[in-house]
């Protein structure tokens, strides 16, 4: 129980690799199509939001479980 917040920590790495591969094929698809460029700009905007709220999310669960602890019962 002692390391279940560092271990919900590590829900950080996860969202970090998908937004380096995210900005890395968006970056492929604008060169290949630039008049399409702002379309997959936007849609990679948003898709990068919701893979960082879920590191974020992630890192509070973390914290939660390091400062709160159960009660003796």
């Amino acid at each position: 129980m002692e390391n279940l917040g560092a271990l919900a920590a590590l829900g950080v790495i996860g969202p970090g690799i998908g937004i380096g591969i995210l900005g890395g094929l968006a970056a492929a698809a604008i060169g290949r199509n630039p008049d399409a460029a702002g379309d997959i700009r936007g849609l990679s905007i948003i898709l990068a939001a919701f893979a960082e709220g879920l590191g974020v999310l992630a890192v509070v669960v973390g914290l939660l479980a390091i400062f709160i602890k159960p009660a003796a019962g």
